[in-house]
């Protein structure tokens, strides 16, 4: 091992050290499963906002996206409006209703659980479908985080893969199983700062290395104008259809379903911290997209055709130009900024996952006297044996950051995404209707993503979310009417301000 090596070794430890301790610092104040899934619901605007963000973007804010635009030029950029889009719609829409709701019906701390004191289900099976599906998609979501370290460390310490992935799982395990959501909160908080940081300063000095914006733009235009076309695929050169701009757009659709994002407004301190932590968020995700796009068609002029080499190394593109333009550490430094992203996602899918594991199977189906230490370790045991699953998965080293995301962005936003606004903007919507939707949505998804040719190249939330909303108005409208203690509630929970 060179001298080089040694130094980032060492930037990247002081990061992971810093994680850990954060974890440490909160494990004695989870005293039960509120302060341990939800924080108490004691989040400031600027720890929600940034959280929510950083838990968002996950790996593929600096792999996946830029990948995409080293390979196709700005018309990667057709998710980054759809997901800038959906952000904002979800926080003006979403947040405060959903945080009003969920304090509503009896103080709900998962959205599972939201959904049964919702509907008042007393048989508590909306809870448990929706926590199944929670497992599935999550199983994916988390892996692709595990996916994005094994490849960060592959690929700038050549450490083989598999122990790349088991020394990542390691570090987002022991801090989200000792601290929870104040944990994984406040270190979400530390490294969506890292993440902005270092997302707009690689493109911003890799542009003015090759000349400025003009010369920039120029370089670009002469290798392919296509790179500067929204509406042509970079790397095919081919139009995009109106099929394809749809599907990318539609990324937009997932924020609605997204448990562990809807879990950042369950868990702020009031609703009327919403909208400064809305303003934070949009304005985060807007800066943070753009560059992100840049690194990737900067990286293109900066580094040449290089890793096309090897297929799926493109999401190495960000990596790539960190170690050409920085000194040792502070490239160490740079490069933990991948780590930020992706912890900053899988600490918040394996506390969702465990949550609804504990919450909704264990504490709901199997031990409803449960005490709170029981539920609590329980919680911890979750966490552990979700993570060993993914991490599973995770050893197909062909697997692709992308790839993984957006099977699962798709499921839960087709299986949740539809009910959770019925729950919130209509009335008449019933349990009958959130079971139909539920499974509609996420079956439709499933079927619809193992398709192909014609239609079937239609990105499958928007099927299943389609299919999902109209199976919740149908099923809703040809069953009885919810009781009066439901619509009850549904008139009183938009005067809550606690």
């Amino acid at each position: 091992m060179n001298f080089d090596s040694i130094i980032t070794i060492a930037a990247f430890g002081v990061y992971l050290i810093f994680m850990i301790c954060i974890g440490m610092y909160f494990m004695g104040k989870s005293r039960t499963t509120t302060d341990y899934f939800l924080g108490g619901r004691k989040l400031g605007s600027w720890v929600t906002s940034m959280s929510a963000q950083a838990s968002d973007m996950s790996g593929w804010l600096l792999m996946g996206l830029p990948g995409a635009a080293y390979l196709s030029g700005i018309s990667a950029g057709w998710i980054a409006i759809g997901l800038a889009v959906g952000t904002y719609l979800n926080w003006l829409l979403v947040a405060k209703p959903l945080r009003q709701y969920t304090k509503v019906a009896n103080d709900a701390i998962t959205l599972p659980q939201f959904f049964k004191n919702r509907f008042q289900d007393e048989s508590g099976m909306i809870s448990v479908i929706a926590a199944v599906f929670i497992l599935v998609f999550f199983l994916f979501y988390t892996a692709s985080g595990f996916v994005s370290c094994a490849k960060l460390f592959s690929s700038v310490f050549g450490i083989p893969y598999l122990v790349s992935l088991l020394v990542g799982a390691a570090v987002v395990i022991s801090y989200t199983f000792a601290g929870g959501f104040f944990a994984v909160c406040w270190t979400d908080f530390f490294q969506g700062l890292l993440m902005f940081f270092c997302v707009i300063a690689v493109p911003s000095i890799a542009i003015g290395s090759l000349g400025g914006p003009s010369d920039f733009l120029a370089q670009v235009e002469a290798f392919n104008p296509n790179f500067l076309n929204m509406f042509v695929d970079g790397e095919t050169n081919t139009p995009y259809t109106v099929l394809g701009i749809v599907s990318l757009l539609a990324w937009g659709l997932g924020y609605f379903g997204q448990p562990h994002i809807l879990v950042r407004f369950m868990g702020i301190s009031s609703p009327s911290a919403i909208k400064k932590s809305r303003r934070i968020a949009s304005i985060w995700v807007l800066i943070s997209l753009t560059a992100a796009v840049l690194i990737g068609v900067s990286g293109r002029m900066f580094l040449g055709d290089g890793l096309l080499v090897t297929a799926g190394n493109e999401a190495t593109i960000y990596i790539n130009m960190v170690s050409r333009i920085f000194p040792v550490f502070i490239a160490g430094i740079f490069l933990s900024a991948i780590l930020a992203a992706i912890m900053s996602t899988a600490d918040s899918q394996l506390l969702v996952t465990a949550s609804a594991i504990t919450e909704d199977f264990y504490h709901n189906k199997i031990r409803p006297n449960a005490s709170p230490s029981e539920l609590m370790w329980v919680s911890r045991i979750c966490v552990i044996a979700v993570a060993l699953i993914a991490v599973f998965i995770a050893t197909n080293q062909n697997s692709t950051v992308l790839g993984l995301v957006e099977y699962a962005w798709a499921g839960f936003g087709s299986a949740f995404g539809p009910l959770v606004l019925c729950s919130l903007f209509w009335r008449r919507t019933n349990k009958y209707g959130a079971y139909a939707g539920i499974i509609v949505g996420g079956v439709v998804d499933l079927v619809w993503a193992q398709l192909s040719g014609g239609i079937f190249e239609l990105y499958e939330i928007v099927p299943g979310f389609v299919c999902g909303l109209i199976a919740i108005f149908v099923v809703s409208l040809l069953t009885p009417a919810p009781s009066k203690a439901v619509t009850d509630q549904f008139d009183s929970y938009r005067t809550c301000e606690e």
